[in-house]
């Protein structure tokens, strides 16, 4: 988890939690800002995975709430990636406000695609390529095993990464079956808008931006899907490698 624990030494913690909102579908932490990560759960029983000192998480200290991004537990992961994202101030000069799909479709047209996680987008972005792989925990039809990442990944010219996959702490292991050419974007809202992660080899970070917390919140505490969630703008940051 060395990118979990480099992130956490690059983000200011001094900062007090305003909020924590745990959706069914998304989460959010207030601190200097809003921040958002999916809400991940494990299959139930859900007793034996309880999120701890729930109802004073809010009472946390915003270092002692972010470190719970290394958690084993999905929920009190999820918090922790939400945490880190509200204290990141996002340079908005470094950033252009295009959607992952774009991006990918336009790296992607005609060659191999690899996608680990399900996105809306997907079956419009099929169609774009050569060759089209979608790689999931939880599988649904035409999906491939994530016990097929070490053998189909390296395949793949364009790469598409949940950021999900710092809340289970896969995307370590994911990144090691990247050719070192291949066009990497993580996405999703729960991307850490940090220029470091591109150090790990990530080409764009395509992500979002809380504008509007209170009405963020309330449509995330009503059940929003992301298409849904009110007061966010997209933004993605390009490495200056790419």
């Amino acid at each position: 988890m060395k990118i979990l624990h480099d992130i956490l030494k690059t983000v200011e913690t001094d900062s007090t939690i305003k909020k924590v909102q745990i959706g069914i579908h998304w989460t959010a932490v207030v601190s200097n800002g809003c921040g958002l990560a999916s809400t991940l759960c494990e299959p139930p029983p859900h007793h034996d995975n309880q999120v701890r000192d729930v109802g004073r998480l809010h009472k946390k200290s915003a270092a002692e709430l972010a470190r719970n991004v290394l958690s084993s537990r999905l929920l009190e992961a999820c918090v922790g990636l939400a945490t880190i994202n509200s204290l990141i101030e996002i340079n908005e000069d470094q950033c252009a406000p295009i959607n992952a799909f774009d991006i990918i479709a336009e790296k992607g047209k005609n060659k191999n695609i690899g996608i680990i996680g399900h996105f809306p987008f997907t079956p419009k972005l099929k169609q774009q390529a050569k060759q089209f792989w979608v790689f999931e925990k939880r599988l649904q039809e035409g999906d491939l095993p994530e016990s097929e990442i070490k053998e189909m990944l390296p395949q793949c010219d364009v790469i598409g990464i949940s950021a999900t996959t710092l809340i289970n702490h896969s995307l370590e292991n994911i990144l090691k079956y990247c050719r070192a050419d291949a066009f990497k974007v993580m996405l999703g809202a729960s991307t850490p808008m940090l220029p470091l992660l591109f150090d790990y080899g990530l080409d764009v970070l395509s992500g979002c931006k809380v504008t509007d917390a209170d009405a963020a919140i309330k449509s995330i505490s009503q059940g929003a899907t992301f298409k849904q969630i009110n007061g966010i703008k997209l933004l993605s940051m390009r490495s200056v490698k790419r």
